[in-house]
């Protein structure tokens, strides 16, 4: 694509379910015109593994990884679960938030990660970042990649987070493009990938910020990135059924929070993203209390996904379908940790479901190409938890009326092409995006050697 023809990533992940992609049709995202990836590693997987799957994965979790670093005020701090934490601020900073227009000063530290040579030559990244910021604290992710040309990106902020919305509003930044590549929200996609650019590394740096004169800070555990570089299609090969497997998850329907919180994006109706984070987060025992869900109206069954709606919301973005801020959210709870990345067929993702680790998925289809929907969306997440013994796909659909209606059943061909393939034909006939095997992940940090295993087969442990 070119960037002339680069849709908003609203478009993508609003997911508010429409009776017919006529009403809603667009381009499916900006940063999916490229093809069918499958998830690799980026350091710890076999590099010919990479390049089969055309996907790489690379993230900095460890003490020798944030040690190798550069530090601009920060240290790492050992334990469990390594992480990031600011030693001694490096200066202090004005930041005035677009979304309350206040300003207010920050004391700041930054961390720069090594230079990492993707496996893959990469026509988009996606960032993802695990961390904890206390009340008075936030967190900037940021990328600079390097072209095939020999030339370098900008400085590309990937995220402006923090865990909660009092100190910051939580923000993707549009308007950032070198003429060559351009950040799409929550991706950086090369402009246009017929030309031949490609990334061939990149850095991350991160930016720590506290209240001036405090000793809070910020533990970042996780940061890392997902480039992918695959072929266009409209159709993908078929797959054999694999092992059959249910695991039992939550169901939550996003339907019944129609009109609640209409400031997240118009309530629940397009809640896809953080209902299908929700349902996982439950299923890894991860729980609110009743003093986090205090805000919300008593009346409202589920309160559990309003909060999760508030919690992943882009204020520039103005939905809660940013795919990083999802991962983050889930990482908030303790001992669990979240990534974007792709994968390459449904066998990957059953190989997920046989170790245990349900999915969510980002598809886009029109009504008549998912028999059982009873729905068309021009982008909608639902979330994976198993298959039936004839490789049919069991999903927790949050597009469904009520919670008793959520898990369904779709056929095994209809759902792998709607999902893996990055074309598609909208109601009018005109070429639109599909996203390519996009996919959130959430697992513990004390995962089994079997989950283990399938993990670091797909890059991500």
């Amino acid at each position: 694509m070119s960037r002339a023809e680069q849709p908003s990533r609203r478009t993508l992940l609003a997911a508010a379910v429409v009776a017919a992609v006529a009403s809603s049709a667009g381009p499916a995202s900006a940063g999916t015109a490229t093809g069918l990836p499958a998830g690799t590693a980026g350091g710890s997987a076999d590099p010919e593994a990479a390049a089969a799957r055309r996907v790489d994965n690379r993230a900095w979790t460890s003490y020798g990884d944030w040690r190798a670093g550069s530090a601009g005020g920060t240290r790492a701090v050992a334990g469990v679960r390594p992480g990031l934490v600011i030693a001694k601020a490096a200066g202090t900073t004005d930041y005035i938030d677009p979304h309350t227009g206040r300003t207010a000063a920050w004391e700041y530290a930054t961390w720069t990660s090594p230079v990492h040579r993707l496996t893959v030559p990469a026509t988009e990244a996606v960032v993802s970042w695990n961390a904890r910021t206390p009340d008075g604290t936030w967190i900037q992710a940021e990328l600079q990649g390097a072209y095939t040309d020999g030339t370098d990106t900008p400085w590309y902020v990937m995220g402006r987070w923090a865990a909660g919305d009092q100190d910051i509003r939580r923000t993707s930044v549009d308007d950032q493009s070198d003429g060559r590549s351009t950040v799409w929200t929550d991706t950086l996609a090369v402009d246009d990938a017929a030309s031949g650019l490609r990334l061939v590394s990149y850095r991350l740096r991160l930016t720590l910020h506290r209240r001036p004169g405090t000793s809070l800070t910020p533990t970042v555990w996780r940061l890392g990135a997902m480039g992918s570089d695959v072929p266009d299609r409209f159709t993908v090969p078929a797959s054999a059924p694999g092992p059959a497997r249910e695991l039992i998850v939550p169901r939550y329907s996003q339907e019944i929070h129609k009109g609640q919180y209409p400031e997240y994006d118009n309530g629940g109706e397009a809640w896809c993203s953080p209902t299908s984070s929700q349902m996982i987060v439950e299923y890894w025992g991860g729980r609110l209390t009743e003093e986090q869900l205090a805000w919300v109206d008593p009346s409202y069954a589920d309160p559990q996904v309003c909060h999760a709606a508030r919690h992943t919301y882009d204020h520039q973005y103005a939905g809660c379908g940013n795919w990083p801020f999802n991962a983050a959210y889930a990482a908030t709870f303790e001992g669990l940790q979240g990534v974007v990345t792709r994968l390459g067929s449904l066998t990957d993702l059953e190989t997920l479901i046989a170790a245990g680790i349900p999915v969510i998925t980002s598809q886009s289809f029109r009504e008549e190409e998912l028999t059982g929907a009873g729905y068309g969306t021009a982008g909608h997440l639902m979330t994976v938890i198993g298959f039936t013994s004839d490789g049919d796909v069991i999903a927790n659909d949050p597009a469904s009326p009520d919670n008793a209606s959520v898990r369904r059943v779709y056929r095994r061909r209809e759902w792998e092409n709607i999902w893996l393939r990055t074309k598609r034909y909208g109601a009018n006939g005109q070429v639109r995006g599909g996203t390519g095997g996009v996919c959130y992940i959430f697992w513990p940090v004390n995962s089994t050697p079997r989950q283990q295993r399938v993990l670091r087969s797909l890059g991500l442990a």
